[in-house]
Formats: structure tokens, C-alpha cells, sequence
């Protein structure tokens, strides 16, 4: 494959994983009506930051390790209560939300590390990079160290232009919204984060074997 074919490979591959709801799109939402547009290229720059450290595992033959039943259940148990917090500290904020959209103050450092987490917490976030995502990395890394640069900037452009759009609508959106509305929104976005959590949890629990 030429480097173009591979970006595009690349590319498309996040691009389909990415469109597809989760924590980090439901976290990406919320964020985005308090933050603003920033909320989705901060949240993708620290899931691009953890990703990198991934493929620089994987490059380096890591993934036989990581790869491992008791630490990907170690995982999912640690993600299940992570994500059941935060659905649940964003259900106990609704009672104290309002239409006055103003950024709270955090500091873009917050979302770059939120961004980490919501992607870490995931089980299913390491499973595919032990299975797509190694398989793309190893026929990237026969092409040279350019081909994974290539990949790597396909993978996360594809994240960040599908998160740039969600932040950006509901950015711009929440203006149009009545409080009633907003409200619903950061509940449904709450239930998605605890959904996976339990999910995520149960999962931990019951699979066995080499995978969750």
C-alpha cells in the first residue's frame, strides 16, 4: 500500500468506530454545553495522546502483554466505575443546571485529561487496538515509520473532525434549547455513561477466557 491508501484505510476504519455512540461521545456532548466548541478537538487531543502511547506499545511488541485476560478484566471493572461516577455526578448537576451557557472556568487541561480518561475506562477502547487496530499497525510499520505516521494521522483526524462537528452543534445549538430540553439531554447522556458502566461491569465479571 502507498502512504495515501493507507491514510485512507486508516481513516475511514476510525471514522466508522467513531460515528458509533459511547462514553466519550456522550462526555463529548455534556462538555460541549459548558465549555463550547473546544470541548471535542481537547477531548480527541488527550484520546490522541493515550493513542500514541498505544501504538508505540504495539510497535514495540507490548501487545502479548497488554493482551492478557486478567488485566483486560482489571480494566473493565476499573472503567465500569469510573464511567458509573461520572453518570452519576452529571445526574446529580441536573437540578442545577440553567440556560445561563457560560464555561465554568475549568482550565483546557481538564478536558485534554478527561479525554484520556473516557478513553482508557473504555475495555472496548484496548480491545480494538488489540485486534484492528494491531493488525493495522503491523502492516503500517512494514511500509516504514512514515506509513505509521500516515496511519496514526488518519485514525485521528477521522476522531477529531466527527468530534469537532458534535461539539460544534451543540455548542452553537444549546442556545435554541429550553431548560426543559437541556435537561433531557445531559439525563440521556448520564443514562449512556451509566449504561456502559453497568454493562462494562457485568461483562468483567461473567466473560472469561482471552477476552471480555
Amino acid at each position: 500500500m502507498n502512504l495515501f491508501s493507507i491514510f485512507a484505510i486508516s481513516f475511514t476504519i476510525a471514522l466508522t468506530g467513531a460515528l458509533a455512540p459511547g462514553p466519550l461521545m456522550a462526555f463529548c456532548i455534556s462538555e460541549s454545553t459548558k465549555h463550547g466548541f473546544k470541548s471535542g478537538p481537547l477531548l480527541i487531543l488527550g484520546h490522541a495522546i493515550l493513542e500514541i502511547i498505544m501504538v508505540a506499545l504495539l510497535v514495540l511488541g507490548f501487545a502479548n502483554f497488554i493482551d492478557n485476560p486478567f488485566i483486560l478484566k482489571i480494566i473493565g471493572i476499573a472503567g465500569s466505575v469510573i464511567l458509573i461516577y461520572f453518570g452519576l455526578n452529571m445526574i446529580f448537576s441536573i437540578p442545577k443546571l440553567s440556560l445561563d451557557f457560560k464555561d465554568d472556568g475549568s482550565k483546557p487541561s481538564n478536558l485534554v485529561l478527561k479525554g484520556i480518561t473516557m478513553s482508557l475506562v473504555n475495555p472496548y477502547w484496548a480491545i480494538w487496538w488489540l485486534s484492528i487496530g494491531l493488525s493495522l499497525v503491523l502492516s503500517a510499520k512494514k511500509a516504514g515509520f512514515m506509513a505509521l505516521g500516515f496511519f496514526f494521522a488518519g485514525h485521528i483526524l477521522a476522531d477529531l473532525s466527527w468530534y469537532s462537528i458534535i461539539s460544534l452543534t451543540f455548542s452553537k445549538g444549546k442556545n435554541l434549547f429550553t431548560l426543559k430540553a437541556y435537561k433531557r439531554i445531559i439525563f440521556i447522556c448520564a443514562m449512556t455513561l451509566l449504561g456502559f458502566g453497568v454493562y462494562f461491569g457485568i461483562n468483567s465479571f461473567l466473560k472469561t477466557g482471552n477476552s471480555l
